[in-house]
């Protein structure tokens, strides 16, 4: 299990205020959108239906689920990488669902901004000021 903090938690030098800043944005973006699933969530679950998502009502719950858990993670930077690899998997199912269907400056601007900063994080790691950091440090 040691071995595998380092590469898990650690961070590439010199790319902490970078790393911060990308999981700071995306993180709030992701909770924010994510909260629209479960607020709206007839109209969300409407447009998964349109999108040809199977059993859009339970997959609505769950993808605003993701969206959430994950934003909060990175916001805070506990387990960086393996949110951003969940979210960099919902935004490959938005890209080819909504963007597909409905294209627009969210699905296919804002979706794939979103899955370049998953795929950054995923390389870069946590950055500055992240719980993955601390629990490094700590040789948790």
């Amino acid at each position: 299990m040691e071995t595998l903090l380092p590469p898990l938690l650690g961070s590439r030098p010199g790319l902490n205020r970078p790393a911060l800043a990308a999981r700071m944005v995306a993180g709030c973006i992701f909770v924010g959108f994510s909260l629209g699933k479960f607020i709206r969530h007839r109209a969300e679950a409407s447009s998964f239906d349109a999108y040809g998502i199977p059993f859009p009502d339970a997959a609505t719950y769950l993808i605003g689920g993701v969206e959430l858990v994950g934003g909060v993670m990175l916001v805070v930077g506990l387990g960086t990488r393996i949110a951003a690899l969940a979210l960099a998997g919902d935004m490959i199912g938005a890209i080819s669902t909504a963007g597909r269907i409905e294209g627009g400056p969210i699905h296919l601007g804002l979706a794939p901004l979103l899955l370049a900063t998953m795929l950054f994080l995923l390389w870069a790691g946590p950055g500055a000021r992240s719980l993955d950091s601390r629990l490094l440090a700590r040789g948790v």
